[in-house]
């Protein structure tokens, strides 16, 4: 194929490029150390660089002229060389390149985030997997999530963080660039990526301060019960801030429950393993009190597949911060939060001398390996049948001295 191969005294100039015409036939003009100038007769001039490797004489292309100048052509051909010498053929590691780079495009942060919730959410409840990929969806796919992973920079991050920390969100960024730097250690362990430039920026972001959820004593909720019925808001979500009280629930689990759920003729609720935190089913045995609340819910709506629709597309739950806006509108506002009711009849619970396994099976706390090594099939249900009805008793004895807030525990005020 090169026996047509002009050998010049000197290197090529610009000139001699610029100038070279074609002929009758294709011919070439060297350069120098297998570097050459390749002239088609039909037109069109490109470099090649020759080499013999492992015994066997080969080339490969360079690009043509209109692309590559004279300078960045010796260039490529001394890169290549250097391979040769390693006994590593330049036009195999040139495609292994590009495979490389055409995988890197394709694994943008956004796909490959898909792909770690995908392998990580069958170990999470239908809830906490959307509350994940909602965070998401909001504050991450819209600014990095179609660059290619190995493109985002420490600096690309501190920007996006830096957006959610201008809101003062600080609890938030803190769970989001947890979740992001998960999604690096999933690929780097797959083999997409080799660091973690998130890890670079902790010292450039805010924390949060540590801190418990804001609970009430005992005492004081039938005048939170009777301030938040009293407060301009929708009934759906003041039964949702009573329910919750009344059963210990987590608010994921209360704001995502179906109707098919309840059992309210044998006064139980029953919550599948896909939507516990655990990703273990759960049985909710529920007071008259809370039965009754439930009732005038199914009045509301009891029409649609969830009992606690969204107001505005009634397909998904009710916003996650509606309680709590409900509690800060009713003026409390960091003194209470509907995550802070669990602590409250945990601790009045245990004050009352009930077993510490009803109680923590109750608010779903019971791990598959602890309290003694056993875990009852009927969850204690009996027992904590009679412990959650003197709960809700006591909550109404406590209540006889405010008008009206006895009657809020299971139904609403008039």
């Amino acid at each position: 194929m090169f026996n047509n191969l002009w050998v010049l005294n000197m290197p090529l100039t610009a000139l001699q490029v610029k100038n070279a015409a074609p002929r009758e036939a294709d011919y070439g003009l060297a350069d120098g150390s297998g570097l050459f100038l390749w002239i088609r007769a039909a037109g069109g001039k490109s470099w090649r660089f020759r080499f013999r490797l492992d015994g066997k004489q080969s080339h490969i292309s360079l690009g043509t002229i209109d692309k590559v100048t004279l300078a960045q052509a010796r260039q490529l051909a001394s890169d290549a060389r250097q391979l040769v010498a390693q006994g590593r053929h330049p036009g195999l590691e040139r495609k292994v390149a590009r495979a490389q780079a055409a995988i890197s495009r394709a694994n943008t942060f956004k796909s490959l985030a898909l792909e770690w919730h995908q392998h990580k959410s069958q170990r999470w409840s239908v809830g906490y997997a959307g509350d994940v990929m909602e965070a998401f969806e909001l504050d991450i796919f819209p600014q990095v999530g179609n660059l290619p992973l190995t493109d985002i920079k420490p600096m690309h991050w501190l920007q996006v963080f830096r957006r959610i920390e201008a809101r003062g969100a600080l609890e938030k960024l803190r769970k989001v660039r947890q979740r992001c730097q998960e999604v690096y250690r999933f690929a780097i362990a797959t083999g997409r990526a080799e660091y973690n430039p998130i890890a670079d920026i902790g010292g450039a972001l805010q924390t949060p301060t540590s801190r418990h959820y804001p609970f009430l004593p005992i005492a004081e909720l039938p005048e939170l019960i009777r301030d938040f019925q009293a407060c301009p808001g929708h009934d759906v979500v003041k039964i949702a801030t009573r329910l919750l009280i009344l059963t210990g629930v987590r608010t994921a689990e209360l704001r995502g429950a179906p109707w098919s759920e309840f059992d309210l003729d044998n006064a139980l609720w029953q919550i599948p393993a896909s939507r516990m935190k655990m990703r273990r089913p759960h049985l909710v045995p529920l007071s008259t009190q809370a039965v009754a609340a439930l009732r005038e819910l199914e009045d509301i709506t009891g029409g649609y597949t969830l009992a606690f629709p969204g107001r505005n597309d009634p397909a998904k739950p009710m916003s996650e911060a509606a309680i709590n806006q409900l509690l800060k509108r009713s003026g409390y506002d960091g003194r209470a939060t509907g995550h802070g009711f669990r602590h409250t009849m945990s601790t009045t619970l245990h004050e009352q001398g009930y077993p510490s396994e009803w109680v923590e099976t109750q608010l779903a706390h019971v791990d598959k390996n602890s309290i003694r090594g056993t875990y009852n099939h009927a969850q204690y249900l009996d027992g904590r049948r009679e412990m959650i009805q003197w709960y809700a008793g006591h909550l109404e004895a406590l209540s006889c001295g405010g008008a009206g807030v006895s009657k809020a525990l299971g139904e609403a005020v008039a």
